[in-house]
C-alpha cells in the first residue's frame, strides 16, 4: 500500500442495554477503570485500543459458546443496525 496504511481498528463501540452493568462487566473484564464515565458514553484505554460504551442495544441473539470457549452475540442498536459481537476465550 502506498500512502497511509491501516493500523488497524482503534475504536470500538459497543452499544448496551443497560450501561451500569455493562461498565462493571468490561471493568473486570479489561482490568482497568474507565477513563471517561458519564451517563451517556463509559470509555477504555486497554492496549492501545480504545473501547467505549453507550446506552441503546438490545440483544437479537444472546451470548452462545460456538467452539472452545469462543462466544458470539449479536446486539440491536436504536437505529435498527445488528452488530455481532465476538469474544475469545
Amino acid at each position: 500500500m502506498t500512502g497511509s496504511e491501516t493500523k488497524g481498528i482503534k475504536t470500538v463501540l459497543h452499544p448496551v442495554s443497560d450501561l451500569e452493568a455493562a461498565k462493571a462487566v468490561y471493568t473486570a473484564l479489561l482490568g482497568v477503570e474507565p477513563q471517561h464515565d458519564a451517563p451517556y458514553y463509559v470509555g477504555y484505554e486497554a492496549a492501545g485500543q480504545h473501547i467505549g460504551l453507550v446506552p441503546g442495544a438490545t440483544v437479537k441473539e444472546p451470548a452462545r459458546d460456538v467452539g472452545f470457549g469462543r462466544l458470539v452475540a449479536t446486539v440491536t442498536d436504536p437505529d435498527g443496525n445488528v452488530l455481532g459481537l465476538l469474544q475469545d476465550p
